[in-house]
């Protein structure tokens, strides 16, 4: 599913209990006022509007903190691997990628999706089924397109939502899903499910709830259109020489696998890379001093399903765990950096003002901040370090 919305916190959020409903007339007058004329111009009738918003009275409370939360700004790539990719997670897999093998196969054979890359994202995205969400999909779009930053998202979503229940495949009191309405097995958002879902088991129905088939096969299907090439894995954790130049790390630094080693770039299990011809850059998702990845435009397929660089980096490392490989070799570094919240923010607002691009605003650090640092320390003729801090901060405030 494209998720340029809210990143990391689809997989993070709990899957919580709607509370109660009390009617808040501001809230019924919105939706008979504002989302009915909206809907029946996209094509939706008013028996289904009325059916889809039964019972739906006032804005879920769930959904409005959670869309306006702020990610914990201390929150790093290891703590996401550490929560995400986890022992028990790595032993569902396995036992899935044994029972499922033929099923597993097929789908790998008409989309070209590694498989243990789909069982990743299965496993990632509803624990293997066991966390697919239990939220009213209909308050869920309708919250948010009531309220908050996510109104553009919300209407969006509603139009796709509407879409499927039009077709029947699930009735309005049964369709449920995250807090920001992601669906079945392998968490599609409404666009994503009528874009790309599929019926794999030839049953006539597109059943992402129900069926991990379906979801199996439809996450590939987003996967292939999305640009996945199975001639090469997602990356590979690296060790780079003691004279790189560490100007080349970033997207803004693709090369060919060969080239890179050529620049004496090796894997730091030790193994060969294979896919040559393979297009790659060099990933600091921690800074320059902790693990470095070179990762190729499959990284890039994981994230147009979810634009967390934390996210991809899971999915990928599970998909290894799963098939055997072992962790990461490089130890995790320290980032308690001297900077404030409030700092943290000014040094990502400055860099992306002068055109350096963190990749957002929200104070927490991950590769394209870091990426943005080494390029304006590179105009800035400053030692390439990499690291954040009150002094760097001070120096953007000068030269802006």
């Amino acid at each position: 599913m494209n998720r340029r919305i809210f990143a990391s916190l689809l997989v993070l959020a709990p899957f919580m209990a709607q509370p109660a409903l009390a009617d808040d007339p501001k809230f019924v007058a919105f939706i008979q006022d504002t989302l009915w004329p909206r809907m029946k111009k996209a094509g939706v009738s008013r028996p289904l509007f009325d059916a889809a918003f039964k019972g739906i009275t006032e804005p879920d409370p769930v959904v409005l903190k959670l869309a306006d939360n702020q990610p914990e700004f201390t929150s790093t790539t290891s703590d996401y691997l550490a929560k995400s990719v986890t022992p028990a997670r790595i032993d569902t897999g396995k036992q899935k990628a044994q029972e499922d093998a033929k099923l597993l196969a097929a789908i790998e054979a008409k989309y070209g999706v590694d498989s243990d890359i789909l069982l990743g994202i299965w496993g990632m995205e509803s624990n293997f089924g066991k966390l697919k969400g239990s939220m009213s999909v209909m308050r869920s779009l309708a919250t948010l397109a009531y309220s908050g930053s996510r109104k553009s998202y919300g209407y969006e979503q509603l139009v796709a939502a509407f879409r499927i229940l039009k077709s029947g495949i699930v009735k309005p009191e049964n369709f449920t899903g995250s807090w920001a309405a992601a669906l079945g097995h392998t968490q599609f958002i409404p666009s994503s499910y009528v874009s790309y879902a599929v019926d794999w088991n030839a049953d006539g129905k597109k059943d992402i709830w129900n069926t991990y088939e379906d979801a199996l096969a439809s996450t590939a299907n987003y996967l292939a259109k999305a640009g996945w090439k199975n001639d090469r894995p997602w990356g590979w954790e690296v060790t780079l020489p003691k004279d790189f130049d560490v100007a080349l790390i970033g997207r803004g630094h693709w090369k060919t696998v060969a080239e890179w080693q050529k620049l004496g770039i090796k894997r730091a299990d030790g193994a060969k890379f294979g896919s040559a011809d393979a297009q790659a850059f060099v990933m600091v998702p921690q800074g320059v001093t902790g693990p470095r990845f070179l990762v190729t435009k499959n990284f890039l397929a994981i994230m147009d399903y979810n634009q967390s660089h934390s996210y991809a980096l899971a999915v990928g490392h599970l998909a290894d765990r799963i098939r055997g490989q072992g962790e990461f070799v490089a130890q995790w570094p320290d980032v308690n950096y001297d900077l404030s919240f409030k700092q943290r923010v000014e040094l990502q607002n400055r860099l992306n003002a002068m055109g350096f691009e963190t990749g957002g605003n929200d104070g927490r650090f991950g590769a394209r901040t870091y990426e943005a640092i080494i390029a304006y320390q590179k105009k800035s003729g400053l030692p390439l370090d990499g690291v954040p801090s009150v002094k760097l901060l001070q120096s953007i405030q000068k030269s802006g």
